[in-house]
């Protein structure tokens, strides 16, 4: 199959990086949770004939070569609550159900070429599905999800879960996610870092959750974008040198208060850009400088990249931290002595 292809590298842009300073998706999000608290009982409104008619294009070429099939298939905000009749289009890899009343997507397990799936704004408690082997981008944000069992399809890249109910995570299998690059976990109730054990992962979003500490992250080597923003977070460990790909982490809204903190960022070996906004920390009036003195290679604070002669301040202090720590230890001999020979 060839389509799959076209979707590889997916990778989102700097801008998109930065998308949680975007007022809108909260609001977005707020909707979306309004409406699922409000409604329970949905009129039965299972997909039709003739619903598929007007949401079906893109024609293409079945597997064997010798016969058509229209692969992409649109049906949002149609209120419906049953999709039994996709288990006929076996041909369909671009599918998106987002803005319906679904609570089960198990007539997807018959789309064994999908390669594109949006669901969002559904009424999902559950991503479980059995493993799609072609699938590679899947979107179920603003359910009612709260696990991520039953996720394992090979060629997965991108996953986004945000928005959902989420306490921990569970059932990521790093032996079949194998191509997960970018998991976005924003908007749930995460209390834990723990169980998100992807090495091959570039990008983690997991902003507005209940997150004090980051925890079993150490091992993501590959992981240069990680999110942490509007969480509860107080102290920085949890980083290691292992972590050597990472290089913007945003910390923005959380309750670091003490700059030494900064110190634990250190042994992040490419480090670039580091947003503290919204923490007590930043009240600090040496802050800005205090940052550069414990990470050296730093590029960017905040919105500011720093200037030159703050590189040269702040090597300065470095080196005369260095000097002081390098007569204290003959310092204590010779105060022994004194108090010896007294």
């Amino acid at each position: 199959m060839s389509d799959e292809d076209d979707l590889e590298d997916f990778e989102p842009d700097q801008d998109d990086l930065e998308r949680e300073d975007d007022e809108k998706e909260t609001e977005e999000w707020e909707d979306y949770r309004k409406e699922g608290d409000e409604s329970e009982d949905w009129i039965s409104t299972p997909l039709t004939e003739d619903m598929m008619k007007e949401g079906l294009s893109l024609l293409c070429k079945t597997g064997n070569g010798l016969a058509h099939a229209y692969v992409k298939l649109e049906i949002k905000d149609r209120d419906l609550t049953d999709i039994l009749l996709l288990r006929s289009y076996i041909h369909l890899r671009y599918v998106d159900v987002s803005e319906n009343h679904l609570t089960d997507l198990s007539p997807l397990n018959y789309l064994t070429h999908l390669l594109w799936l949006k669901a969002d704004g559904n009424q999902l408690r559950s991503a479980r599905l059995n493993e799609l082997p072609y699938l590679q981008i899947a979107s179920f944000a603003y359910n009612q999800i709260t696990d991520t069992e039953g996720i394992s399809h090979p060629r997965l890249a991108s996953l986004d879960l945000k928005g959902n109910r989420i306490h921990m995570v569970t059932g990521l299998d790093p032996q079949k996610l194998i191509s997960l690059h970018t998991l976005e976990l924003r908007g749930n109730q995460l209390n834990s870092t723990l169980g998100i054990n992807l090495p091959k992962l570039k990008n983690l979003f997991l902003a507005q959750n209940m997150l004090k500490k980051v925890e079993g992250l150490e091992n993501l080597s590959n992981l240069t974008t990680l999110h942490l923003r509007d969480n509860q977070i107080e102290t920085l460990s949890g980083f290691s040198k292992e972590m050597k790909s990472l290089q913007y982490l945003n910390l923005r809204g959380n309750m670091v208060a003490d700059l030494g903190e900064l110190a634990k960022l250190r042994d992040l070996p490419r480090l670039r850009a580091l947003v503290l906004l919204d923490n007590p920390c930043t009240d600090e009036n040496d802050y800005r400088q205090e940052a550069l003195v414990q990470i050296a290679h730093l590029e960017r604070l905040d919105k500011d990249f720093y200037e030159e002669e703050e590189r040269a301040e702040a090597e300065e202090i470095r080196q005369r931290m260095k000097e002081e720590q390098e007569q204290e230890p003959e310092a204590e001999p010779e105060s022994e002595l004194d108090q010896s020979s007294t």
